[in-house]
């Protein structure tokens, strides 16, 4: 079963636009576990806009399932997930001023940074995973920094999947391919929801995992938490 990893940093720019702790953040991540999800996800930004480095920290305690931290690998954020200690860092070389993440790595270019930053979380055995668009050579070169997974950036599928959603899909599964052979465990995320997430798993079962926030937070707003991660965990066990 492809685990279903829940993004909160849309709970917290709600709280965040009002100040206080509504909603509560640390709440809506025991919720997501206790409702089905199989994961928690964060991606803290310096800024701290939404997801701040002490949330962090606090939900740390809670998750019961996987903790997975997101995020541009500046010191800063290295310390933080070296302190923290999660089960998985996804690295995304996202710049300061991004309204959300954009592109993968170019994992030639970064390939020593990279390998050198990968091996820091190795050794305090936290798995790592590398956010990639779909060019098997940036998978090959992500294969050779020593990451575990890679992340599929699925923005270009979503846009291109009412389309025709046999092409949008077509190099995310020759890309798939390719980081299966090169050993790699393959998770995706960034505007997958309810309408793409099954076309999508279809064509690739063997993903590990999704990582999935602002439209599971939407559509939780007219569905109600519960029901929606239900609603995303039937869509990856459809045939």
């Amino acid at each position: 079963m492809t685990r279903l990893s829940v993004n909160i940093n849309k709970v917290a720019t709600l709280r965040n636009a009002r100040g206080g702790n509504v909603p509560d953040v640390k709440l809506a991540a025991v919720k997501c576990q206790a409702f089905g999800a199989g994961g928690i996800t964060v991606h803290p930004r310096p800024d701290e806009r939404h997801i701040r480095y002490s949330d962090v920290y606090d939900i740390r305690d809670i998750v019961t399932t996987e903790f997975n931290i997101e995020g541009n690998p500046e010191e800063p954020f290295i310390r933080l997930v070296l302190d923290v200690v999660p089960d998985q860092v996804t690295l995304v070389p996202d710049a300061h001023d991004a309204i959300t993440s954009n592109a993968g790595w170019d994992t030639r270019k970064n390939l020593a940074f990279l390998t050198d930053v990968i091996a820091r979380f190795h050794d305090k055995g936290i798995r790592t995973s590398i956010f990639t668009g779909t060019d098997p050579g940036i998978i090959e070169y992500a294969a050779r920094t020593g990451t575990d997974r890679i992340e599929l950036y699925t923005e270009p599928y979503a846009s291109g999947y009412h389309a025709d959603r046999d092409a949008a899909v077509a190099p995310f599964v020759t890309a798939a391919i390719a980081a299966r052979e090169a050993g790699l465990g393959i998770n995706a995320g960034h505007d997958l929801d309810l309408h793409n997430l099954a076309w999508l798993h279809r064509q690739i079962p063997w993903l590990m995992e999704v990582s999935i926030g602002h439209a599971l937070i939407a559509d939780a707003l007219y569905y109600g938490l519960e029901n929606t991660i239900q609603m995303y965990l039937r869509e990856l066990r459809r045939d």
